[in-house]
């Protein structure tokens, strides 16, 4: 493998939260060297012009859909949308068909990923078999197959007795629960969050006490087992108290929110009805405004995309029967920033790190950040680049996001994995 600098640039040092002029050498799938001028004749230079490098993105949430739901996705799909959003790691949910719940199929996603795949697929096994939430799997095995982490995203374990024991198991092995707070019973049958615009629109409505209430019991039960209980994509601002107050005791807890419920509520869903529906749904400005201070003040650690693609058939219908998720690989560093370094809350610098250092160092991953040694695995963002989120030209076979045909600000230009480049953009270029 050839060598490649990086020359004319930032470059991002995620864990002291700065941007530094600097160039970088790599070689060998590795950062090599990192320095103000690099001399090495034989590598082919990248010049930057003043665009900023950066460790590639870390997904923790993931879904792929394969096997079982090739119609909405695929590995290899995934994986180039992934790339071209600036991923260069993302950790797959177990929700397939069949759910990834035995040693084999969770050993086939990482071989079908190493075929098809142009980025780092990482294999989250299922807490339960079948995600029934009535029999554990067996962690030990899945985790000897690959398994990074356990989940029954898209659903939560309803009984008490399975959590303690899945927080157990998990402890045993040093990796996180991942855990969908959702208490499937309080939640019901509604498409979007309960309060007046469902009441409007004649929707049961989702309240978040469906969230919180799971919540505080997996956090009593994180304390009781000291198992890490990784909270998926936190909605509600009570969750973020109760996440907070948590940490302040002790308790093993890690958070993530996606890039959209730091920016969209509710209010959009009259206008685009099925586009809008996802899971935890969009809740309230007060919600919003909760989960911006969360990530603020460090009560929640990282931006996860849960990337949920479906088939355009299952959006375009009434908002009861519209399937529930957004593609968000693509589109999740501009949410992002629109989110929070736009109003001026963060800079690019402090977002960084939710997307690199710190999903890597709750998965113990090598990656993440720029150190001689570490995994060549980068991405060059051009923060200030407008684009329109064409449906023709995402990369993902999930069209299904709120931000069709808007124009958004900022965007990966490049994407390495392990020293070579998978994905590369003509940075003028205006759409996706």
């Amino acid at each position: 493998m050839g060598k490649t600098i990086f020359r004319n640039g930032w470059l991002a040092d995620v864990e002291q939260r700065r941007l530094v002029r600097g160039e970088l050498l790599v070689e060998d799938k590795r950062i090599t060297a990192i320095a103000p001028r690099i001399t090495c004749e034989t590598a082919e230079e990248i010049d930057l012009a003043d665009a900023v490098l950066a460790p590639g993105f870390i997904d923790l949430h993931t879904h792929l859909r394969e096997p079982g739901y090739e119609h909405k996705e695929t590995i290899a799909s995934g994986a180039q949308a992934a790339a071209a959003g600036g991923f260069t790691t993302i950790a797959c949910m177990p929700n397939t068909r069949p759910a990834l719940d035995t040693a084999a199929r969770v050993a086939w996603v990482k071989e079908q990923a190493a075929a098809t795949s142009i980025v780092k697929v990482l294999p989250i096994g299922a807490i339960s078999v079948e995600q029934t939430g009535r029999e554990l799997t067996d962690f030990a095995a899945l985790q000897a197959s690959g398994a990074v982490a356990f989940s029954d995203d898209g659903r939560g374990v309803m009984s008490s007795k399975m959590m303690l024991l899945a927080l157990q198991a998990a402890q045993a092995l040093a990796v996180p629960i991942m855990a969908h707070e959702e208490d499937a019973e309080l939640a019901g049958r509604g498409s979007i969050n309960a309060g007046r615009i469902s009441q409007q629109l004649g929707d049961e409505g989702i309240p978040a006490a469906s969230e919180f209430i799971m919540l505080a019991r997996d956090l009593y039960l994180a304390e009781l087992t000291g198992g890490h209980l990784h909270v998926c994509h936190v909605s509600s601002a009570e969750s973020v108290h109760l996440i907070r107050a948590a940490k302040a005791r002790g308790i093993q807890v890690t958070a993530e929110v996606t890039p959209h419920h730091l920016h969209l509520t509710e209010a959009v869903v009259p206008a685009l009805l099925g586009q809008a529906k996802v899971n935890p749904p969009l809740r309230s400005e007060a919600d919003r405004e909760a989960l911006i201070t969360g990530m603020l003040d460090g009560t929640i650690d990282i931006i996860a995309t849960d990337h949920a693609p479906h088939a355009a058939h299952e959006k375009d219908v009434p908002l009861s029967q519209a399937a529930f998720g957004f593609s968000g690989l693509e589109v999740a560093f501009a949410v992002a920033q629109a989110a929070l370094v736009q109003p001026g809350l963060l800079t690019l610098a402090e977002l960084l790190p939710a997307l690199t250092c710190r999903p890597a160092a709750i998965l113990g991953l090598p990656q993440g950040r720029l150190a001689v040694g570490t995994p060549a695995d980068l991405v060059v963002l051009a923060p200030q680049k407008r684009w329109y989120v064409n449906p023709d030209n995402l990369r993902s076979q999930g069209k299904n996001t709120p931000y069709l045909n808007q124009e958004l600000i900022g965007q990966a230009v490049l994407t390495m994995v392990d020293g070579s480049i998978v994905f590369r953009r003509d940075r003028d270029a205006s759409d996706a």
